[in-house]
């Protein structure tokens, strides 16, 4: 058994907060880049200034976004580890609260849906753990800021509609509230288990790299059908008109009940952070 000290994981926990939000992931940038091209006046415009806007963030050590997101940590945790001096809930809440309060990040969560109190250190953040085997802790950071997760929607459809009807409803998905999302957008799709589990896939897809392959062969050819169909919508960089709605589309899908299609689309905007440590 490996003893890890929950100072240890506060630590990367603050780290990690500031530098996902002041650097745009490589495989982004490089997606962006390769877009400008496709492009032309006001789009491609558009695409130098969120380059360069990246470009600043990094070398000023300021955030990409003013909306720093809420704080959504996917967790891998070793069986064979123990953590001393507190539990891993604790350790990021408490990660969370320095990272945001000494990098001057904006904190966004109110404690009460109704009340909207701001708890003024962005906690308590969204937390969701996997046992795995062995003695690591891998921490993925995903910041997830109010416009895009508000464009984000969840339907529970029936077996008959097949893919046609999941197409339908993305694509009326994005088209009703994605130039809202600061595109050009990353689509996260879940599609089966339940009506808990579906929203959860969705966000979890949002952790792929842009260019990776779907593991499952049936979805490669369907993430880039929906990727084509949403780049026609002409959206466009934000908002604006052109042929760069989406950067990437990714889908993730787990068995359902024989009555049921559940499918969620969690849509990112362009400053798609994301960043994953190993302890």
């Amino acid at each position: 058994m490996r003893k890890i000290k929950s100072e240890i994981i506060i630590n990367a926990i603050e780290n990690l907060c500031a530098e996902t939000n002041f650097k745009l992931p490589a495989d982004v940038l490089k997606s962006l880049e390769q877009n400008i091209v496709l492009e032309k006046d006001t789009a491609k415009d558009i695409l130098k200034e969120i380059i360069e806007n990246a470009d600043i963030a990094r070398k000023e050590q300021i955030p990409l976004c003013q909306d720093t997101g809420t704080a959504n940590f996917f967790i891998k945790l070793g069986r064979d580890t123990e953590i001393e001096n507190g539990d891993i809930y604790a350790a990021v809440n408490k990660g969370v609260s320095l990272g945001y309060t000494n990098s001057y990040l904006r904190k966004s969560v109110a404690s009460n849906p109704l009340e909207r109190k701001n708890t003024k250190d962005n906690t308590p953040a969204n937390i969701y753990i996997d046992l795995v085997s062995g003695d690591k802790i891998e921490i993925t950071f995903l910041p997830k800021g109010g416009g895009s997760e508000n464009a984000s929607a969840l339907k529970m459809l029936v077996p008959s509609v097949g893919w046609d009807g999941i197409r339908e409803f993305v694509l009326s998905a994005v088209d009703d509230k994605g130039r809202n999302a600061c595109p050009p957008l990353v689509v996260g799709i879940g599609i089966g288990g339940d009506f808990a589990s579906v929203g959860l896939m969705s966000k979890k897809a949002l952790l792929r790299e842009i260019g990776s392959e779907n593991k499952n062969v049936f979805y490669v050819g369907k993430e880039m059908e929906l990727l084509n169909d949403i780049n026609k919508l002409n959206i466009g960089p934000m908002g604006m008109g052109g042929k760069t709605t989406a950067l990437a589309v990714f889908i993730e899908a787990k068995p359902v009940h024989i009555a049921s299609l559940p499918v969620a689309v969690n849509i990112q905007c362009h400053s798609c952070r994301r960043k994953t440590v190993m302890i």
